[in-house]
């Protein structure tokens, strides 16, 4: 039996759904990289350890792509 070309794929309803999810936290994300941005304390600073740090923006995308998976897990 031939699949309908319009349907699309599982894969295809998971990597839409993913976006989707990405894009509703993303700004909670940003919100949480600002706050640990302008919140005083980080261990590595104190220790004079070299930090590496990436764009706010970056850290946010990071932090969601991090914890998105955990919501398709089941």
């Amino acid at each position: 039996m031939q699949r309908s070309l319009t349907a699309p794929s599982r894969q295809h309803n998971e990597a839409i759904q993913f976006r989707i999810i990405l894009a509703a936290t993303y700004p909670f994300f940003l919100a949480a990289a600002l706050a640990q941005r302008v919140l005083p304390g980080r261990a590595q600073a104190r220790r004079g350890l070299p930090v590496m740090r990436r764009s706010v923006f970056g850290e946010a995308k990071a932090m969601a792509v991090s914890a998105i998976p955990f919501a398709f897990m089941g």
